[in-house]
């Protein structure tokens, strides 16, 4: 059992590239941390350093309300909650089916928030925590054929603006991590599925170019250890006034920055000149 008189976190998506990273860290920072995925046995590792696993699936309101109910019969309440769980759907819009980019919601942006909403009442009472939501410099950006990714990183990023302003009062801080490209499975999964999405048709060539490139871009150092981000949020958790976000990893700043100081047409010329 926990020590309910000891500091307390949640990690989401921890079986497996930030979140097991994150995770590991915050033990190491003297956490007692729970951790939460699909796969419980991926998170082994994380159970011998001291961790608790909890199969959840982010998308599946049982499971999520079996895995509050399941922290909160151990200890008062989270003090830390990351929400890290996530992936990225890339297709043409026209042949992205809703449903699939429904899903992309549910995991994405209301699979944290109604964990999120189970978790509050008791940081409420407590009058203390942190919120950390993992988007993307795609919260700020966008790239070819990633509309419903997007989408979901957007929406994640306004909705944690609301969620801070409404929990200030109840001393509870709310922290976003806007990550570039890190080093994980997410280059093989995107382009793998927009191969077998629209490999073929209308939006081929634009899908063999951007699959193409999504590879080249991830795997043999190209991309930010995944550890960079753990330690971005060691670092957020322990302010007692953090930075309402956090910019980190390869490219994320200055394709930030290039949006923002050159406007919409100059980043679609710098985007599109990358798929030639």
């Amino acid at each position: 059992m926990f020590d309910k008189s000891k500091r307390t976190a949640l990690v989401t998506g921890a079986s497996s590239g930030m979140g097991k990273e994150i995770a590991r860290r915050l033990i190491k920072d003297g956490f007692q941390v729970f951790v939460a995925a699909r796969h419980v046995d991926r998170m082994d590792d994380l159970v011998k350093l001291g961790a608790r696993s909890l199969r959840m699936d982010i998308s599946n309101e049982a499971e999520i309300k079996a895995t509050v109910d399941a922290i909160l019969r151990e200890v008062d309440a989270v003090d830390v909650l990351v929400n890290n769980a996530g992936f990225g759907l890339y297709g043409p819009v026209e042949e992205v089916g809703i449903d699939e980019a429904r899903y992309q919601f549910e995991v994405n942006l209301f699979g944290a928030a109604r964990l999120t909403q189970l978790l509050l009442p008791k940081m409420r009472e407590k009058r203390s925590g942190t919120i950390v939501n993992i988007t993307s410099m795609g919260g700020k950006i966008y790239t070819l054929l990633g509309a419903w990714y997007h989408a979901t990183k957007h929406a994640l990023e306004g909705w944690s603006d609301c969620l801070r302003l409404e929990l200030a009062p109840f001393g509870i801080k709310v922290v976003v991590i806007e990550p570039g490209l890190i080093e994980t499975g997410f280059g093989d999964v995107a382009a793998n599925g927009l191969l077998n999405r629209s490999g073929t048709g209308p939006y081929a060539k634009l899908t063999q170019i951007v699959a193409k490139s999504t590879r080249a871009a991830y795997g043999q150092g190209r991309g930010t250890n995944p550890s960079v981000i753990a330690d971005v949020v060691s670092r957020a958790v322990k302010q007692s006034k953090p930075r309402t976000r956090y910019v980190a990893g390869k490219y994320a700043r200055p394709l930030i920055k290039i949006r923002e100081w050159f406007g919409d047409r100059m980043f679609d010329r710098v985007i599109m000149s990358q798929m030639r």
